[in-house]
């Protein structure tokens, strides 16, 4: 595993090193800050923020959260909360941003998220709205779905007795850190009743919404949720995909991630949600 910068976020007290990397790009090119899966890192997303970046002419922060990659690992026997995920959007993230001098109240970065990491991003939007340019979100989790518990049980399955634990270790420097942080509270029955919803109408950037048609860790109904709560939304349904829209289909979330920047990049967030129609955008590649 390449092991990226680190810089020290101070939290409750307790210092934390986080893993980080910049995409170059024009320094007038918007930012967009990539937020990974349950199980992601900076190496995790191998060269797709560079990629998107290079097609957008953008420019790009990657990290891992705490608990993962190279970042601080999660002490052993420390169990994470039902809110860690409103940690991980309140508190770790605008920690970082601000020790790398990232100016968000003058221009706002664009919020690209996978999985966990899109529900950071949406959590993130809602409790700081002039903060964000815009989200992009792939297989975002709103609530809790069975389809999803039972895959994760899979997922659990194979750790244990699989080889799902020594190709995670390519990518985390702790892979126990990272995996039993993510399963345990995603199986913890006291997570069952975690919903997010109630927090969209808080949002007032533009969203591209994306989930693969073969996800085994979430419906077509996640995406659907957020155009309900924000009929503005754009929805992108892509076939012959799964939970990694990424790596499934790169070059239709490209093309798509490009456009929606390109098209409200020239707008404040509001009136970037005003200019379009009220009708939901679906395409299907």
């Amino acid at each position: 595993m390449t092991t990226h910068p680190r810089v020290a976020i101070d939290l409750d007290n307790d210092a934390l090193d986080i893993e980080y990397r910049f995409v170059d790009g024009p320094s007038s090119a918007p930012l967009i800050v990539f937020l990974h899966e349950g199980l992601g890192s900076v190496a995790m997303w191998k060269d797709f923020p560079d990629a998107l970046c290079r097609t957008g002419g953008c420019r790009g922060l990657v990290y891992s959260r705490p608990g993962y990659g190279a970042s601080t690992a999660r002490p052993a026997g420390e169990k994470w909360k039902p809110d860690f995920m409103h940690r991980q959007a309140q508190v770790v993230l605008p920690a970082l941003l601000w020790s790398l001098d990232i100016d968000t109240r003058n221009e706002p970065p664009w919020l690209f998220g996978h999985s966990d990491g899109a529900s950071i991003a949406l959590i993130h939007a809602a409790s700081f709205p002039d903060r964000v340019a815009g989200l992009i979100v792939l297989a975002p989790h709103l609530d809790v779905e069975q389809k999803g518990i039972d895959s994760i049980v899979v997922a659990r399955d194979d750790y244990l007795n699989g080889s799902m634990r020594s190709k995670l270790a390519r990518y985390h420097a702790d892979v126990d850190s990272a995996f039993w942080g993510w399963a345990d509270i995603w199986l913890d029955p006291e997570f069952r009743s975690w919903d997010i919803r109630s927090l969209l109408p808080a949002i007032t950037a533009p969203i591209l919404a994306i989930q693969g048609v073969d996800d085994p860790y979430g419906t077509m109904a996640q995406i659907d949720r957020i155009a309900g709560a924000l009929p503005r939304t754009e929805l992108l349904e892509l076939d012959d995909c799964r939970h990694s829209p990424h790596v499934d289909r790169p070059g239709a979330v490209i093309e798509a991630s490009v456009h929606f920047i390109e098209s409200r990049a020239s707008t404040t967030s509001v009136d970037a949600c005003a200019a379009y129609p009220q009708d939901r955008l679906y395409r299907t590649n």
